[in-house]
């Protein structure tokens, strides 16, 4: 390969994001009691790769990366994607048991774990199960990697193709699977959402979303480095944290999933200093992982006065597949139109397209679709239709390409023959000032098939009196809006819902802690 080949095949390497301002004094990163410029993040990404490289790892090797917002995640993340080895993210509350699947299913020769985590302080029991075929490093805040100083340097010259990130889904339906992302999955859809989010170079994003998740690196790393702009590192959401952050980190886009918004707006409310202190300095929000109730849109616009644009992705798919524009205007209920380059259609059980606003599965295709499920055929073949990724989500698509997610086709509930869409109720119920979250799942019934039971958080503690009354109102609330067969016909109080990384609730979890009566 000649030096011209080798420089253009090292721009396909994702890690190119950093290196391509490894000249910039621009700052990067920022985290609580420090910050790395372009120039310096180069440097210790460097020092990181030399790190990597003593321990004899080489590309297309796999390691495990089971750190928190930290800047070792950051750092270790674009070391291991320049020498063209594969980042396997892992969440870093995971059990020893399921820490080892995810190894042995991936091959990873490393794992990493932050100091303090649930994955580091199992690391021995999960090394016991594996043996010597796994080292495995333990990462405080601030680890020096001990390398010398490093000059210039490109990193590896890969295939567009070749895997970069190896992502597991979350195993809602089964086992988890390892989306095999590629380079170029991760570039394009990297560089499209620094466009089509409208980053700037002197922007801040928020840095709370999970970077062992697809939207946390995409929206909250990938894309921010595209655009030459800074991310603000939180270690763990708490909506007070995360409002200081805003605050002292100057953050212009604040990128978060519905429970973190809701749960923002609360704290902000109980503080109208702070919030005055925020309200003109974020320009906008970003919205995924799930639909964002048009009640915290409001909360969001009273208390800051900033739009939330609402997109929508998936693990197989890099993962933004569509996102609402400014230029388009804001539209509540759309997660938008697909990015430049990605291409969508609404399909019937056929498999044959349907007209606009005729409810089917929604499937994408674009140079951001998966390269398929690591080691596995068989669910590649499940869910690949040629070029087209089946996403397993009911849509609509309107006239102007406009995209309304209608449920998940797992989610349905069949009640007496009716098909039953739980997010069409949940945002009735979420209309009521009283709710700050709503889930509507089926259970089981041998009258009807499937039941349909709503379960409510309130937004303040109630006793039994006032919960009857709420639950009262709520019902009332479904006779008015809803066709008698969608109405729940139980609803339940709670706390607290279960929720994923990402703050997506778990449905099929929930559903497990309802018993019928009768």
């Amino acid at each position: 390969m000649t030096h011209t080949a080798k420089a253009v095949a090292a721009q396909h390497n994702l890690a190119s994001l950093i290196t391509d301002r490894a000249e910039s004094q621009s700052v990067a990163l920022t985290w609580a009691g420090g910050g790395l410029t372009y120039a310096e993040l180069v440097i210790r990404t460097g020092q990181a790769r030399l790190w990597l490289e003593a321990r004899g790892l080489v590309a297309g090797d796999r390691v495990a990366l089971a750190l928190p917002n930290v800047p070792e995640m950051v750092i270790l993340y674009y070391a291991l994607v320049s020498l063209g080895a594969v980042a396997v993210p892992l969440h870093p509350l995971l059990s020893s048991r399921e820490v080892v699947y995810q190894l042995e299913d991936s091959g990873a020769k490393l794992l990493i774990a932050g100091e303090g985590t649930r994955v580091a302080d199992q690391a021995e029991q999960t090394g016991r199960h594996l043996g010597s075929e796994l080292k495995i490093e333990i990462l405080g805040l601030g680890f020096d990697f001990a390398a010398p100083r490093v000059g210039p340097w490109e990193p590896r010259a890969v295939h567009l193709d070749a895997p970069a990130v190896l992502l597991y889904t979350s195993g809602t339906t089964g086992a988890p699977k390892g989306a095999t992302l590629t380079h170029a999955n991760m570039l394009s859809n990297a560089r499209a959402c620094a466009e089509v989010f409208g980053f700037r170079g002197d922007d801040t994003i928020f840095g709370g979303l999970p970077l062992f998740h697809a939207f946390g690196q995409t929206v909250s790393m990938n894309a921010v480095f595209a655009a030459g702009a800074s991310v603000a590192l939180l270690p763990q959401f708490t909506p007070g944290g995360a409002a200081q952050l805003c605050a002292s980190a100057g953050v212009t886009v604040y990128a978060a999933v519905p429970t973190m918004y809701g749960a923002w707006a609360a704290y902000l409310a109980t503080d109208p200093a702070l919030a005055a202190q925020l309200r003109g300095t974020v320009r906008f929000g970003v919205s995924g992982g799930a639909a964002l109730p048009a009640s915290v849109h409001r909360q969001i616009e009273q208390i800051l006065a900033f739009p939330i644009y609402e997109g929508y992705g998936l693990s197989e798919t890099a993962p933004v597949v569509a996102f609402n524009r400014a230029e388009f205007g804001l539209l509540i209920g759309s997660v938008g139109r697909a990015l430049p380059g990605v291409r969508v259609k609404v399909v019937d059980s056929r498999g044959q397209e349907l007209g606009a606003g005729q409810p089917g599965e929604l499937w994408v295709a674009g140079p951001n679709v998966m390269a398929g499920y690591w080691n596995n055929p068989q669910a590649t073949q499940q869910v690949m239709q040629g070029e087209w990724f089946a996403t397993g989500d009911v849509a609509k698509i309107d006239e102007q390409g406009n995209i309304f997610i209608v449920d998940r086709l797992k989610d349905m509930i069949l009640r007496n023959g009716n098909s039953i869409y739980p997010r069409e109720i949940e945002d009735v119920l979420d209309i009521h000032s009283g709710v700050r979250q709503a889930a509507v799942v089926g259970i089981p019934c041998p009258r009807v098939g499937e039941e349909v039971v709503a379960v409510i958080v309130p937004h303040e503690q109630l006793d039994e009196a006032q919960m009857g009354e709420l639950v009262a109102a709520l019902d009332a609330l479904a006779r008015a809006e809803l066709a008698a067969y969608k109405r729940p016909r139980r609803y339940e109080v709670r706390q607290s819902l279960p929720l994923g990384p990402t703050g997506k609730i778990l449905k099929r979890e929930l559903a497990g802690t309802i018993v019928l009566e009768g």
